[in-house]
C-alpha cells in the first residue's frame, strides 16, 4: 500500500490506471502517514457475569464435570501413614491413593448412570498419525533393528573368527610337538636305546636275540670293518675332542715308518715296463733320425 492513501473497501478493486489517476490529481500525496482508526473496546462486566453464571459448575450435570472430592484408599502399607510432610515419598503415595479413590468411586457413580467405561472389542478409534506416516516409522525401526543385528552378528563372527584362528593355531603346534616326538622316539628305537615304541596305536617292541633265532632271522651284528670304524671313530657318546693324542699315543712309534717319513714311498719289488724320462726319449728320438 502506498503511503499517504487512505484505505476504503474499495481500495484492492481499483486498478493501476485509477490509482496514477488519483496520484496526477493530487488526491493522492506520497509520504503522508494515514493513521489507523482506533478500535473502541467495549468493557461488558454485566454481559461477561452472565456467561459466567451460565458456565457455572454447579448447574451442570455431574456427568458433564467428572467433579470428585474424596478421601485417599485405605493405606495397606505404613509408609502412606499420616506423618512428616516433608517427606516426598508419603505425600506422592497419599496422590496416588487419592487417585485410587476417585476413580473407584467414579466408577461406581458412572454405573450407575448405565455409562459404560470399557472399550468394545470392536472399537476403532482414528489415529492422530496416518498409516503411511507409521509406515515410514516402522521401517526405519525395522532397519535400525536389522542394523543392529548384522553388526551384533559381525560381531560374533569376528570373535569365532579369532577364537577358530586361536584353536588352529593351538592343534598345529600339538601336531608338530607330536610329528617331533615320534621321530625322536624312532631315532631312538632304531640306535636300540629304547625296546619299543608305539606307531599308528599300535606298540612295536624290539625282538630279542633268541626271538630272532626262533624267528628264522640272522643275528644282525655289525662286520668287522663296521666294528673298526666305530673303535676308530667312536661310537655314540662325545664326537668333540675325541681325536685329541694323547701321553700314551705320542709315546706309540710301533706304526713309525722310514721309508714314508722321508718321503720315499714304499719300495718296488721290480722295475718293470717303465716309460723313459723326457731327456732320454729325445735322446732316443735324435737317435733314429741318423
Amino acid at each position: 500500500m502506498m503511503k499517504g492513501f487512505a484505505p476504503d473497501s474499495n481500495f484492492e478493486s481499483d486498478s493501476d490506471e485509477e490509482i496514477q489517476e488519483a496520484l496526477a490529481a493530487g488526491k493522492i500525496q506520497p509520504g503522508l502517514i494515514v493513521e489507523a482508526q482506533k478500535k473502541n473496546f467495549i468493557d461488558n462486566k454485566e454481559g461477561l457475569s452472565d456467561k459466567i453464571r451460565e458456565f457455572s459448575l454447579d448447574k451442570m450435570k455431574w456427568i458433564e464435570r467428572l467433579e470428585l472430592t474424596n478421601n485417599p484408599a485405605p493405606s495397606i502399607d505404613a509408609l502412606t501413614s499420616e506423618g512428616n510432610e516433608d517427606d516426598d515419598f508419603n505425600r506422592e503415595m497419599r496422590f496416588y491413593r487419592q487417585a485410587q479413590a476417585s476413580v473407584l468411586e467414579g466408577l461406581a457413580r458412572l454405573a450407575k448412570l448405565s455409562v459404560p467405561t470399557k472399550r468394545p472389542e470392536d472399537y476403532f478409534a482414528e489415529m492422530a498419525k496416518s498409516d503411511e506416516h507409521m509406515k515410514k516409522v516402522r521401517s526405519k525401526l525395522l532397519e535400525k533393528k536389522m542394523s543392529m543385528e548384522r553388526s551384533e552378528k559381525a560381531k560374533k563372527l569376528r570373535e569365532l573368527r579369532k577364537y577358530g584362528k586361536k584353536v588352529q593355531h593351538e592343534v598345529l603346534l600339538k601336531r608338530q610337538k607330536e610329528k617331533r616326538e615320534m621321530l625322536d622316539s624312532v631315532k631312538k628305537f632304531r640306535k636300540g636305546q629304547i625296546d619299543k615304541i608305539e606307531l599308528l596305536g599300535e606298540t612295536v617292541e624290539r625282538e630279542t636275540p633268541a626271538q630272532q633265532t626262533q624267528n628264522g632271522k640272522k643275528n644282525m651284528r655289525p662286520n668287522k670293518k663296521r666294528e673298526f670304524k666305530n673303535k676308530k671313530f667312536g661310537f655314540g657318546g662325545q664326537k668333540k675332542r675325541s681325536k685329541y693324542n694323547t701321553a700314551e699315543s705320542s709315546a706309540d712309534v710301533s706304526d713309525f715308518n722310514a721309508r714314508k717319513a722321508h718321503g720315499k714311498g714304499p719300495a718296488r719289488k721290480g722295475k718293470g715296463n717303465q716309460r723313459p724320462g723326457k731327456n732320454r726319449r729325445k735322446v732316443l728320438k735324435n737317435k733314429n733320425k741318423h
